[in-house]
């Protein structure tokens, strides 16, 4: 089931016309009133996936203020005032479906942003942390004015009862996100927040794509006769939506040009026009009784517009914004007056070898011993993390205390002691240990985070094992996925400069992706500050 949703949600940019197509057929040949019904759960299902995989922490973390009250500012003065004005513009007729539809664009322009704008920010290779922030804040802001502005802006054209409004919003943003931390919390302790991260989230979303579906699907087969009717109501209702959202791609590609990096540029694009259609919708069709129909028309048309315009804005990001620094090679100018050649970051390849391309790194594991010198490998796993928009996974090794004192007697202890006693020791003194990893852990990846602010080490992607440290870094490497290893060599002393080394030696050899090894300066004569420092790094791309 889980593929299939997956599916779903891949195609979004087909699945929901083609849902809207089929509810079109199926309102016009049966009778869908029934339907309405489902209008509730069926909205959850869609609001309440997104909630769950939403990161309230990342608010507090970062210093992009500045991107932030920009993106609000254009999200709830601006393209409301566009929204409005839209309306104003091409639904001047006097039929009541024109100041309905006006209505349904104006809740589009007031709504926050969806949780869609955290994937379509990653797709265009965007600052996502920032995104989430905008989400969130949208998320609070947008319930709280909706209400209020729909009155002030189109109390004239429909009834609004505002509290009955709030309410509905209450139903459709606040339970739901309460739900989904609440699950998080959980979860989280629970299962722990690597299997959470891993595992359980990323099974949430599919579910909202297929809530996104369903809607899109009611809606139009509670309206089908109408719109069959009336064929002309669907190019009525295209051609303002068309002008909205390039107006919007507009405005907002010249602000992120002018003002903003390319990543943050990218995320305050997709943070504004990735209005959250999920949540105007059941508002529309809980909100306003019977003229709520009517108004859900045109929401369950602009998810069309907006899934497809997205998909084509993320071909025509690296045009507008240029390439990331990863892709982006120096050139040089020959004296001949050539066109400039690209330079290759690394040495070219011998004639006879085929030039191939590096693969993408999405999630680095880095390990450490939490020594005061690892924090020098550290700034090379936030580099490569920010440079690749690479998520990067902090991993302890807590060599398991039976095979290491059986190892230095050189007899199996477990074998001359009471299984149970020893049992029960070896629990408790994992536990407290565990715990005290993780306190110092969240420590030193705060201290990361103060120094390299973009960092994308969170509290939340910490690792603690316990056992054999060169077999737990294999095993946690393939569980997870991971596309390179970070890890470094100590120079303490010569007895644990071998055992170390060893672990380095035997994780290149046997790891299934590559290994950043890292030599870490001594502990004493240390400089003040990592940056002060110089370190050398090694690179094994094992087999």
């Amino acid at each position: 089931m889980l593929k299939a949703l997956s599916l779903l949600q891949k195609n979004l940019v087909w699945s929901i016309p083609i849902s809207m197509l089929l509810g079109l057929a199926c309102g016009y040949l049966f009778d869908a009133s029934p339907l309405k019904r489902f209008i509730i759960p069926v909205t959850f299902i869609m609001v309440y996936p997104m909630m769950v995989t939403l990161n309230v922490q990342t608010i507090f973390k970062g210093r992009d203020y500045k991107l932030q009250l920009a993106t609000q500012f254009i999200n709830f003065v601006l393209i409301p005032l566009l929204a409005f004005y839209t309306g104003k513009l091409f639904f001047s007729g006097e039929a009541e479906k024109f100041g309905l539809w006006a209505v349904g664009l104006f809740l589009i322009g007031v709504l926050p942003t969806s949780g869609m704008t955290i994937s379509w920010t990653g797709f265009a290779k965007g600052n996502k942390e920032a995104a989430i922030k905008m989400v969130i804040f949208g998320l609070v802001l947008g319930a709280l004015a909706a209400p209020v502005y729909t009155k002030v802006f189109m109390g004239a054209t429909v009834d609004v009862n505002m509290l009955h409004m709030f309410r509905q919003i209450v139903l459709f943003v606040f339970v739901p996100l309460a739900a989904g931390l609440l699950t998080q919390v959980i979860a989280k302790k629970k299962f722990g927040a690597q299997t959470w991260n891993q595992r359980i989230k990323p099974k949430f979303p599919p579910f909202s794509a297929l809530g996104v579906t369903l809607i899109a699907f009611v809606a139009m087969a509670l309206k089908a006769k109408s719109i069959i009717a009336n064929p002309g109501d669907i190019v009525s209702i295209l051609v303002p939506l068309g002008v909205f959202y390039i107006i919007s791609y507009g405005l907002l590609s010249v602000a992120g040009r002018l003002f903003f990096s390319r990543e943050d540029a990218v995320a305050m694009v997709f943070g504004v026009v990735m209005r959250d259609l999920s949540i105007a919708l059941a508002i529309a069709m809980t909100a306003f009784g019977q003229q709520g129909l009517t108004i859900a028309l045109l929401i369950a048309l602009a998810y069309v517009i907006q899934i497809q315009s997205a998909a084509w804005y993320v071909r025509l990001v690296d045009r507008i914004f240029g390439k990331t620094e990863a892709e982006a090679l120096p050139s040089t100018v020959p004296a001949d007056g050539s066109e400039p050649a690209k330079v290759a970051p690394f040495p070219s390849p011998q004639p006879d070898t085929v030039r191939a391309a590096i693969p993408a790194i999405n999630r680095i594991l880095y390990v450490t011993d939490l020594s005061a010198t690892a924090r020098h490998a550290a700034r090379y796993a936030c580099s490569l993390g920010n440079l690749h928009h690479a998520a990067v996974t902090l991993l302890h090794v807590i060599p398991d205390m039976v095979q290491t004192l059986s190892a230095e007697a050189g007899i199996d202890l477990a074998d001359h002691m009471d299984p149970k006693e020893w049992d029960t020791f070896h629990k408790s003194g994992v536990a407290k240990a565990r715990a005290a990893i993780h306190r110092r852990i969240r420590e030193t990846s705060r201290q990361v985070k103060d120094e390299m602010p973009e960092c994308p080490l969170t509290d939340d992607n910490v690792v603690v094992r316990i056992g054999n440290p060169v077999e737990e870094i294999l095993a946690a490497a393939d569980g997870g996925d991971f596309d390179l290893i970070i890890m470094g060599t100590h120079g303490h002393g010569k007895l644990e400069e071998k055992v170390i080394g060893s672990t380095a030696s035997d994780v290149i050899r046997q790891s299934r992706c590559p290994v950043l090894v890292v030599q870490l300066p001594r502990e004493h004569g240390l400089a003040a500050h990592p940056a002060d420092r110089q370190a050398t790094g090694t690179v094994s791309a094992a087999s």
